[in-house]
């Protein structure tokens, strides 16, 4: 059942780490509606820290625990990847909402069998895709849906970081505990991303090329050849040496154009290239910070029953689409969807 509206939702946090620090805490904290009841992290001094610098009452070491003394309506699950399914059935199996951190599961199979355990237990699952909830991100979705563009053509999309050693990757570093290197860190939420923007095109051939050392790959490319036409390239990267971080999407289409960071549309009118992006005032949030917030809003809407959360059975495309570009890297060839 949903949540009064008259009720505080209740929220646990599964993992102490640094998105949970930098995204999410700040944002539930100044939402109305809602109580950080506890935290949960297996590193007790850490979660204990955490819980008495913000104020929550419950600090615990194990999920189990704080499913059962936390009496929680819902939580954020903010583990290393390979916890992701364990946490999310755990929370689901106790009567609670969860919000996870991307990836949803490691697996297309692990994802099919957490939508079951949400189908069962009628609650809510929604992965932290936070960049669909970017302003510029939303505003680019609605002139392609509005077919204001024309038919897309390409979507380039990239995101680069500079990472200077391997141990602050930790259990990133860890093929097991990861589920792949960067293609999976940040090639999955812009794959996410272009397919949002896109229509969620369906895929139907992969090449890949990815490098790394260890366990895990650190730099590569992934080309999407898609039914409609589209197609799809998608550029990632841990060693980028530059000014600074980058992430991008790029569209083109039939009659104009878009792209994020920086947020342009241009449409063709009367035989040239007019510059139609929305403008507006700025608001004093910075766009990573903005997304999360108008994610837990909506999810929040959504199991309060104030609108329809649709489950997440795009994730199950999305991740065979992730393991047909490993399957192309490691056999160096173009793999059929």
């Amino acid at each position: 059942m949903p949540a009064t509206n008259t009720a505080d939702i209740r929220i646990g946090m599964v993992g102490a780490g640094a998105i949970a620090q930098v995204a999410h805490l700040p944002v539930l904290r100044k939402m109305k509606g809602v109580e950080i009841v506890a935290i949960c992290d297996n590193d007790g001094p850490k979660a204990r820290a955490l819980a008495q610098r913000m104020g929550i009452g419950g600090a615990y070491t194990d999920i189990e625990e704080l499913l059962e003394f936390g009496k929680v309506d819902a939580v954020v699950v903010c583990t290393p990847n390979h916890l992701h399914e364990a946490h999310i059935v755990s929370a689901l199996a106790a009567g609670a909402h969860v919000v996870v951190e991307r990836p949803l599961a490691l697996t297309s199979a692990g994802v099919a069998r957490v939508l079951k355990a949400a189908e069962k237990a009628k609650r809510h699952v929604l992965v932290a895709m936070n960049h669909r909830f970017r302003s510029d991100a939303q505003a680019v979705h609605k002139f392609v849906a509005g077919g204001e563009l024309g038919d897309v053509a390409t979507i380039r999309c990239g995101w680069h970081v500079f990472r200077a050693a391997r141990q602050q990757l930790g259990w990133r570093s860890r093929r097991a505990e990861s589920g792949g290197g960067v293609m999976m860190d940040l090639g999955l939420p812009m794959l996410d991303l272009a397919f949002f923007v896109a229509g969620r095109p369906a895929v139907e051939r992969v090449s890949a090329h990815l490098k790394g050392s260890g366990q895990v790959d650190e730099i590569g490319g992934a080309q999407l050849y898609c039914a409609n036409g589209v197609s799809l390239f998608c550029d990632v990267s841990w060693r980028y040496v530059g000014e600074g971080e980058r992430i991008w999407l790029d569209l083109q289409a039939a009659r104009g154009s878009a792209s994020i960071a920086p947020f342009k549309v241009f449409k063709e009118l009367h035989g040239a290239p007019v510059d139609v992006t929305p403008t507006g005032a700025a608001g004093r949030e910075n766009l990573f910070t903005a997304s999360y917030r108008s994610e837990w809003a909506y999810f929040l809407a959504g199991v309060r029953g104030e609108v329809t959360l649709l489950p997440p059975e795009d994730q199950i495309r999305l991740h065979k689409v992730l393991e047909a570009i490993y399957k192309s890297a490691d056999e160096q060839r173009d793999v059929k969807l």
